[in-house]
């Protein structure tokens, strides 16, 4: 991880340093566009072909039924069904106070005015399945899908070297009331969900983070169909803020945490003097070396940096521009801070917290917005389930306090039949 001294670095520098998972060739554009095509052409005819080149299993059919995936499910122990109820319990309660009702509101005598809560109708979940398998997500894009409603939900996930999906999978699955899990991943599953194919339902919005490829798949997606995404969720992201409060073995673990999701992660070091920086390096070279992802999480760490600041305001200066997924506080004084944050998807609070608590079962989402997204997005929560529809009501004393102010309104900007249609009620009342 290379070092660098915030106070040396230019605005230039810092945006160089704060801009990951860049296309500038449009390489990735012009192989996802392809992909794209061919599944909307072919259906699941392209799906079984890409399935057979990217993941060099060949398949006869393109899903696992219900009963398929509850003899995969037999494999799971006591002890790892316990965990995922955990997980699933924790991330309901958290979820299910965000499904609130919303109140009526008079904005002038006679005038009501409200929102009401309706679900998307049908939703796709994209669940990763690469160097490694997330059951977590699929419960967090599960969980707050069924607390919202939504009548259907697809799920695509990529097949493992078996034809089939892992236990922990087919498990979340039956947990969620899901009876069929379709074997397809990367841009082609998003294809397959935006599109529709002989097998898989078109769908309203489809969620879930995924690789560079994944990511584009979906960018070009929303731009281009009717259906909507989540949210740019792309390569996994962690900043950390640490002074000498911090603990540097547990600085170390939380930038390997995030190193061991893919070569294409990022962990970014933000502390407040070059001992701690090299405290943790050291930390970090004990603890890569007994990692079985460790190649992964070298690569990754090949790819990220530190950055030695003044101050902890520094500090947070630079995560703002930055914007990070994942951003960990590892500081005794982490209250004085949170004020100050404007730009992160997920935050972990004090020398305690670390960020897998939140990948897995604290409760908050960890679908969430990547390379600077941060700044306009939020996490995947209920209402990105839901759409929000206003109503609004007027009696006749509603019109008559109203309807002059709406033909003046109207009136001014050369709309003559928008006036006219309050007029004609005015005169009848």
């Amino acid at each position: 991880m290379k070092t660098y001294n915030y106070s040396a670095l230019s605005k230039a520098d810092i945006a160089k340093l704060v801009q990951r998972n860049i296309d500038p060739a449009n390489e990735i554009r012009t192989l996802v566009e392809d992909i794209i095509e061919n599944v909307r052409q072919h259906g699941d005819k392209a799906l079984l072909e890409y399935t057979y080149r990217f993941d060099k299993v060949e398949l006869d059919k393109l899903y696992l039924d219900k009963a398929e995936l509850e003899e995969l499910a037999k494999a799971i122990s006591g002890e790892q069904k316990t965990a995922l109820q955990t997980a699933y319990d924790n991330i309901y309660k958290f979820h299910k106070v965000q499904l609130k009702a919303e109140e009526h509101v008079e904005t002038m005598p006679g005038v009501t005015c409200w929102r009401e809560i309706r679900a998307i109708e049908k939703v796709g979940l994209y669940i990763p399945g690469g160097t490694a398998v997330l059951p977590s997500t699929f419960l967090m894009l599960g969980i707050p899908a069924r607390i919202a409603g939504c009548k259907q939900i697809i799920v695509c996930s990529p097949p493992q070297k078996n034809g089939k999906v892992n236990a922990f999978i087919a498990y979340v699955a039956l947990m969620l009331g899901v009876d069929k899990v379709y074997l397809a991943g990367g841009a082609q599953a998003i294809a397959a969900m935006a599109y529709g194919t002989e097998s898989i339902t078109k769908v309203d919005k489809i969620f879930g983070p995924g690789n560079q490829f994944v990511t584009k798949a979906k960018t070009i997606i929303q731009s281009t169909t009717t259906t909507a995404i989540d949210m740019p969720a792309g390569p996994s992201e962690v900043l950390v803020i640490a002074d000498e409060t911090a603990k540097a073995a547990y600085v170390a673990a939380d930038l390997l945490a995030q190193a061991e999701h893919g070569v294409d992660s990022q962990s970014v070091l933000v502390c407040t003097s070059q001992a701690l920086a090299d405290e943790v390096l050291n930390e970090v070279d004990k603890q890569l070396v007994i990692l079985p992802r460790a190649e992964i999480a070298r690569q990754a760490l090949d790819n990220s940096y530190i950055i030695v600041t003044g101050s902890l305001n520094e500090a947070m200066d630079f995560s703002n521009e930055y914007a990070p997924e994942h951003l960990i506080l590892a500081t005794e004084r982490w209250q004085t801070l949170t004020p100050a944050i404007i730009n992160a998807g997920s935050v972990f609070l004090g020398n305690l917290t670390p960020e897998s608590a939140g990948d897995y079962a604290s409760g908050t989402n960890h679908t969430l917005p990547t390379s600077s997204y941060a700044k306009a997005y939020s996490g995947v929560s209920v209402d990105s389930f839901v759409k929000k529809i206003t109503f609004q009501h007027l009696t006749g004393q509603g019109m008559q306090n109203i309807g002059p102010s709406v033909e003046v309104l109207a009136e001014m900007e050369g709309l003559h039949a928008h006036k006219n249609a309050v007029t004609v009620r005015m005169n009848n009342i």
